[in-house]
C-alpha cells in the first residue's frame, strides 16, 4: 500500500532536511506501537537519523548492494540485502531479459557485490536478528529510482518475522513506489515527481557520505 504526499516546491536542503520531513509523514501516516528504523547505507542514513529521532526509535542499518548490469553499472539487474547473518538475493528479471544477462555474468555481479556486502557489514551492522520479530520495521533510504536494492531489503527483513514493514523515503519514481508497494505494507513517499530523472536532484546537497560519517550517525542514534 502507498501513501504519498503532493509534490513538495524546490528541492530538499540535504539529507537531514529530507528526514525531518520523511519522519512527520511517517508519525502523520499512523502509529507503530514497537518502531524500529532500518537505514539503507550510506545515503539512507542521516535520513534515517531524522526519521528515528522523530519516533523516538531504535537505529540501525541492513547493507544493500545494487548488482549493476554489464557496462551500465547504474542500471540495477539485483541486489543483496544482510540483516545479521541473513543474506537476500532480489533478481530484476525484467532487466535481465532485457540486456540479455547470461547466467555467468549474473553471478561475477552477484560474487563482487556479495564480498562488498559483507565488508560493509562488519562496519555498519549492528542490528541483532531477535530484535526484528515482532517489530515495526521502517527501511529508510534516501530516494528509490527503480527500488530494487529496497525490495531485497524488504525480502532480508520479512525473512525474520516483523509485525508490519514500512517502506519510508524522501522521494521515488513511480515505478519504484509502485514495485515496493506490492511487497511493503506501507510506502511513504512525500515526493513523487510525474517525470522522475534521478534522486539526487531532489537534494541541493547529495555529496556522498564517508564511512565515518555514517559510523558517527549510527552512534549518536544508539547513545
Amino acid at each position: 500500500m502507498a501513501a504519498t504526499r503532493p509534490r513538495l516546491t524546490g528541492r530538499y536542503a540535504d539529507r537531514a532536511e529530507a528526514g525531518r520531513a520523511l519522519g512527520d509523514a511517517v508519525v502523520a501516516a499512523g502509529p507503530l506501537p514497537r518502531p524500529i528504523v532500518l537505514a539503507l547505507p550510506r545515503g539512507g542514513v542521516p535520513v534515517a537519523a531524522e526519521v528515528a529521532a522523530r519516533l523516538v526509535a531504535p537505529l540501525e542499518v541492513i547493507v544493500v548492494r545494487k548488482i549493476g548490469a554489464p557496462g551500465r553499472p547504474e542500471l540495477a539487474m539485483g541486489a543483496l540485502a544482510m540483516i545479521g547473518p541473513q543474506v537476500s538475493l532480489y533478481r530484476n528479471e525484467e532487466i535481465i531479459s532485457a540486456l540479455g544477462v547470461g547466467d555467468a555474468a549474473f553471478d561475477a555481479g552477484h560474487e563482487r557485490e556479495l564480498a562488498e556486502l559483507q565488508r560493509r557489514g562488519g562496519i555498519f551492522s549492528r542490528a541483532g536478528t531477535t530484535l526484528i520479530s515482532g517489530a515495526d520495521v521502517v527501511l529508510v533510504d534516501d530516494g528509490l529510482a527503480t527500488g530494487s536494492t529496497m525490495l531485497a531489503a524488504v525480502a532480508a527483513v520479512r525473512g525474520l518475522e516483523p509485525a508490519r514493514v514500512v517502506v519510508a523515503v524522501p522521494v521515488a519514481s513511480r515505478q519504484a513506489v509502485r514495485a515496493v508497494g506490492a511487497v511493503a505494507d506501507v510506502v511513504i513517499c512525500p515526493v513523487v515527481p510525474a517525470r522522475f530523472v534521478a534522486v539526487g536532484l531532489a537534494y541541493a546537497d547529495f555529496h556522498q557520505l564517508t564511512d565515518q560519517e555514517v559510523d558517527a550517525l549510527l552512534d549518536q542514534g544508539s547513545a
